[in-house]
C-alpha cells in the first residue's frame, strides 16, 4: 500500500495511533506508538532504536559481542509498505526491516530469513509456507495467578462451547481476519489446555510475519479478555508441549508445485527429496533456533508427537519431516521440530538454509520412517546447551545465517543458561527441603 492510500485508510477508520515494529533476536515484538498524524514521516524516513536493544536479554542484561556496535549507537527501521494493517482500537501496524550505517543490520532476523528467500528466488523457487501454532491458554484470576481455560482430558477435536466458555476463538478469528489473515481452523489439542491455530499458506516472508503478529496480537487479545496466552515449550508441567509446524512448498517462479512429481513412484520431485535431505543434515545445527529455550528441550520426548530424531515419512507424524501429497498442486514438507516458542523469522530462515543446502549439493534423503520413535532413539540435543554448541559447529548453517547473527544469539542464549543455573527452582525446593 502506498502512503497516500495509507493515509486515506486512516482518515476513513479514523486510526489515532500507529504501531511501527520490529522483532527481535528473542522472538519479541519491539516498536514505537506513532500519531496517525505522522504517518509520512515514519514510511518516509522510518524510525531510530538504540542497536543494543539487539543485545537485551530476559534478564534485561545487555550481552556484548565483537560484532555488535559499543556505542550503543541508532538502527534504522525501514518500514516495509506491505505490511501495512489494522488493529482493534484505531490502530494501525506496520513492520519494517532494520539497518545499520545505511546497510541491512547483519543481527536482523528478518534480514535474515529476506537473505534466504532470495536465494530460493536466484534458483526460480518462490519458497510458501503456512504454521501450525500451538499454544496454552489460561484465566487470569482475581488473586494473579492462573487457571486453566480447559482442565478434562481427551479433548482433542472437541470444538463446542465446553472448550471455549469465554468465546475467546470467536474474538482471535475475527480480529485476525480483519486483519488479512485466511484463519482455516483452530482447534483444542491433544495435550490438556492446548489450541492449535492454523492458516493458509503465503509467502514465506508474508507467513513469518504473520506467525509473529499472531504471537503478538493473540497475547493483547487475551490480556483485554482477563486471560494469559504463552507460547512456552512446556508451560506448567502440562501433559502437552507446544510446537510450531512449518508446511512448506516450493512452487516456481511462474506458479506450479516444484516438489510434486506425478511420475515419481513417491509423487515428490528430485528437488524436493533434496530439500529434505538437506534440512535432515542440519537437524542438529539447526536445532537452537527452532528449540531457542530452555524449556523447549522438554519438549522432545518418545511418543510425544514431537519428533526425536531426523527422519521424514509419508503423512507420518512420527518424524522430524511429514511429506502431504495427497494432491500434487498441495505437496509440501511439514517440519515439525520448531517449538511455539521459536522465532519464526530464525526458525524458518533456517530451515530454508538447511533445505538450501541440500538442493545446491544435490543430497540423498534416507529411506522414510514408519515409525519414528521405534525406529530410532533421541539423537537430537538434549539440552539448550548443546544445541548451542551444534549451530557453532555447523559451517553451511553460520554462514548462511552470519556469524554477526549467531554470535548475538548465542550471547542471549549462553545468558539465559547462565541465569537458570543460579535460580533455585520449585522442584528442587519440594523435593530436598523437607528430607535434607
Amino acid at each position: 500500500m502506498e502512503l497516500d492510500a495509507m493515509k486515506e485508510v486512516i482518515k476513513k477508520r479514523e486510526v489515532k495511533m500507529i504501531r511501527a515494529e520490529y522483532t527481535d533476536i528473542l522472538g519479541i515484538n519491539r516498536g514505537k506508538m506513532i500519531p496517525a498524524a505522522n504517518i509520512a514521516e515514519v514510511v518516509l524516513e522510518g524510525l531510530s532504536f538504540c542497536s543494543a536493544s539487539l543485545g537485551m536479554a530476559f534478564n534485561n542484561y545487555n550481552v556484548p559481542s565483537a560484532y555488535f556496535p559499543k556505542t550503543y549507537e541508532d538502527m534504522r527501521l525501514v518500514i516495509d509498505k506491505d505490511t501495512f494493517e489494522l488493529l482493534p482500537n484505531n490502530t494501525a501496524l506496520l513492520l519494517g526491516d532494520l539497518y545499520y550505517g545505511g546497510k541491512p543490520l547483519a543481527q536482523s532476523p528478518r534480514g535474515f530469513l529476506r537473505r534466504m528467500i532470495d536465494e530460493y528466488n536466484k534458483l526460480g523457487i518462490v519458497p510458501f509456507v503456512a504454521s501450525e501454532l500451538e499454544f496454552s491458554l489460561y484465566n487470569k484470576l482475581a488473586d494473579g495467578k492462573l487457571d486453566s481455560y480447559t482442565k478434562n482430558p481427551c479433548m482433542g477435536y472437541v470444538s463446542n462451547a465446553r472448550v471455549d466458555e469465554k468465546q475467546f476463538f470467536y474474538k482471535l478469528t475475527e480480529t485476525f481476519s480483519k486483519i488479512g489473515f485466511n484463519v482455516l481452523y483452530m482447534n483444542h489439542e491433544y495435550g490438556s489446555n492446548q489450541f492449535e491455530y492454523n492458516w493458509k499458506h503465503s509467502k514465506a516472508l508474508r507467513a513469518a510475519d504473520e506467525t509473529a503478529l499472531f504471537k503478538n496480537l493473540s497475547k493483547d487479545i487475551a490480556d483485554e479478555n482477563d486471560m494469559c496466552v504463552t507460547f512456552m515449550a512446556k508451560p506448567l508441567n502440562s501433559s502437552g508441549a507446544n510446537g510450531c509446524h512449518f508446511h512448506i512448498s516450493l512452487n516456481g517462479e511462474n506458479g506450479g508445485n516444484l516438489g510434486a512429481d506425478e511420475n515419481a513412484p513417491s509423487l515428490i520431485s528430485p528437488l524436493m527429496e533434496n530439500f529434505i535431505a538437506g534440512v535432515l543434515s542440519h537437524a542438529n545445527g539447526i536445532t537452537a533456533f527452532l528449540s531457542p529455550t530452555i524449556n523447549c528441550y522438554k519438549r522432545f520426548r518418545l511418543d510425544s508427537l514431537a519428533p526425536v530424531s531426523a527422519t521424514w515419512g509419508y503423512d507420518n507424524r512420527t518424524a522430524y519431516i511429514r511429506v502431504l501429497n495427497e494432491h500434487p498442486q498441495n505437496t509440501r514438507a511439514e517440519v515439525r521440530a520448531a517449538s511455539a516458542a521459536s522465532n519464526p523469522y530464525l526458525a524458518l530462515g533456517a530451515i530454508l538454509a538447511a533445505g538450501l543446502d541440500g538442493i545446491k549439493n544435490k543430497r540423498t534423503p534416507p529411506a522414510p520412517a514408519k515409525d519414528a520413535y521405534k525406529e530410532s532413539v533421541c539423537t537430537f540435543p538434549r539440552t539448550l546447551r548443546d544445541a548451542l554448541d551444534f549451530l557453532k559447529k555447523d559451517e553451511f548453517i553460520v554462514s548462511q545465517a552470519g556469524r554477526e547473527l549467531v554470535d548475538i544469539f548465542c550471547g542471549l542464549k549462553n545468558e539465559e543458561i547462565k541465569d537458570f543455573e543460579d535460580y533455585v527452582t520449585d522442584w528442587e525446593w519440594d523435593t530436598y527441603s523437607y528430607h535434607l
